[in-house]
């Protein structure tokens, strides 16, 4: 099938010829209310957006058939990230297209703020020429403060630098070893505050820095403090900025985003030393032609290939990985799968290992494809997207092991369920590189493709148990495919996987526990 995507917000035309380049159909359907897109979402597999369109979780009840949302830019706010990844949908964002912009407009309103520029222009453009009324102050050997050294924070620290500015940054995930490589020192919030002649947020909002810069905060800062916001609305409480503005704590500030957006009235608009800007960040002509294409190229990718670029709810997988861990992660998810199947409600916790050849792969596809199969279990509606999320609201503890070793296969994936009763390990490999083969079932050595309509049987060993197996299935009007026997030792425990052509009935599965010797009956679905 053919796939298609619906770009629902205003974007540059490149986005659509990229789609139609790679021979995806692309509709351009601008304007809908919620409802009306809501009418016609079920059609797609991809929705291209911007900040217009909310895709929320009544929007994605209806789309039935999304597998992705690619976000032209980098603020996902207007996505129900937990509704689209327990559906299953990839979230892309472009974190990239727009960050020179987005921190050159961070720059700018930073020098708007040091030289008063707009209250100049508007002085003297009304025939005044107030030359001492605006005395500003330079940027040279001030203390610029980061809330926030990612990727947009770490651009404007390399221009404040150029600048000839000190610059401090408050970032939880920011390495001692990432500062000194950006020349930057690494400070804590508290510190930040009462240091910085500026501060400038590059940050996503969220729980955690929500109101980042609340009432409290500012009354920490340095006094003649200014504060830039080019990241998102909601990190500083704006009532508490401008009581801070006009009691001189703050300086000034320059916003370009808003808690409520558009921001038609704000009790910050008019304040002397306030600057505002309507959402401009990325508004420039590379930034809108780069994140069009960006998100395009990324969701062509996931649609075609399964390469995964930029996903905020799941692990990258370039487009060049994805044909080479395609088989592994078919493997991958046949082993959960088997899991899932035999031990069901009695799995506690997960480890995936592998070694040999798959040990130089990324395994954070081989781990969700694994999650995927073991979760089917659980739900019809899981995939690689949703399972380690459903995986962890069941309390599975997951764990990933690499060997760099090479054992008797030249490539292994070794998946070990711990239980109650103790730990239960599956094991396959590629044959040819390609085709998935289980090589190990709890112990018992077997070579055995998973597909179809398959029966796992535990028996004691022992002479004629095949033909009673054979002549049951036959009475029933069951076609064997093929069988895969193995054994611990001889007269011991013996394992049998069986592939029928057709599923396995409640009532057949009792009859075959009635044979002499048989301890188990799993019937099986691939």
């Amino acid at each position: 099938m053919t796939p298609r995507v619906l770009i629902s917000d205003k974007m540059d035309p490149r986005a659509a010829a990229i789609f139609r380049e790679r021979g995806i159909e692309v509709d351009e359907i601008t304007g809908k209310t919620p409802d009306e897109l809501a009418a016609i979402i079920g059609d797609y597999h991809g929705l291209a957006i911007r900040s217009s369109t909310k895709a929320t979780a009544k929007l994605l009840d209806h789309a039935t058939n999304l597998k992705v949302i690619g976000r032209a830019g980098i603020g996902v706010d207007n996505v129900d990230i937990p509704a689209a990844t327990q559906r299953g949908i990839v979230v892309m964002n472009t974190p990239f297209g727009n960050s020179i912009t987005t921190a050159e407009h961070a720059i700018a309103l930073m020098f708007a703020l040091a030289r008063q520029l707009p209250e100049a222009d508007a002085s003297t453009q009304a025939g005044k020429w107030e030359k001492n009324r605006f005395m500003g102050v330079e940027l040279t050997a001030k203390t610029l403060g980061l809330i926030g050294a990612g990727n947009i924070g770490s651009i404007v620290a390399s221009r404040a630098l150029g600048l000839k500015m000190k610059v401090i940054a408050f970032d939880p995930f920011l390495s001692p070893e990432r500062a000194l490589e950006l020349g930057i020192e690494k400070v804590e919030l508290d510190q930040l505050l009462a240091r910085a002649d500026f501060i400038t947020l590059h940050t996503p909002l969220t729980d955690q820095t929500r109101g980042i810069l609340s009432r409290e905060a500012l009354a920490k800062t340095k006094k003649g403090v200014r504060i830039i916001n080019c990241a998102r609305g909601g990190l500083i409480d704006e009532a508490a900025l401008k009581d801070a503005l006009d009691s001189g704590q703050v300086a000034g500030a320059a916003l370009d985003v808003f808690e409520t957006e558009p921001a038609t009235d704000s009790p910050l608009f008019g304040t002397p030393g306030f600057i505002s800007t309507p959402h401009l960040g990325a508004s420039t002509t590379e930034a809108q032609v780069n994140v069009a294409i960006q998100v395009a190229e990324q969701m062509s990718d996931f649609l075609l290939l399964g390469g995964v670029t930029n996903a905020i709810n799941m692990p990258s997988l370039s487009a060049e990985e994805a044909p080479r861990l395609k088989p592994y992660m078919a493997l991958a998810e046949k082993l959960g799968k088997l899991l899932g199947q035999v031990l069901g409600e009695q799995v506690r916790g997960v480890s995936i290992e592998v070694e040999g050849a798959a040990a130089a792969l990324n395994q954070k596809p081989i781990t969700g494809a694994v999650l995927a199969g073991l979760m089917g279990t659980y739900s019809q509606t899981v995939n690689m997207v949703n399972a380690p999320v459903l995986a962890k609201e069941r309390g599975l503890d997951v764990k990933e092991v690499r060997h760099e070793r090479e054992g008797d296969y030249h490539t292994l994936v070794r998946v070990t369920a711990s239980t109650p009763a103790g730990e239960r390990c599956v094991a396959g490999t590629l044959f040819g590189n390609s085709a998935p083969r289980l090589v190990d079932i709890f112990g018992v050595a077997v070579e055995a493709d998973l597909a179809g309509h398959m029966l796992y049987i535990v028996n004691n060993d022992a002479p004629g148990f095949i033909g009673k197996l054979g002549t049951t299935l036959g009475e029933a009007g069951i076609n064997i495919a093929f069988f895969n026997l193995g054994r611990r030792k001889a007269g011991g425990e013996a394992v049998a996987l069986v592939a029928v052509d057709d599923p396995v009935t409640p009532a057949v599965v009792e009859r075959l526990c009635a044979l002499e010797g048989v301890r188990e009956v799993v019937p099986l679905s691939f």
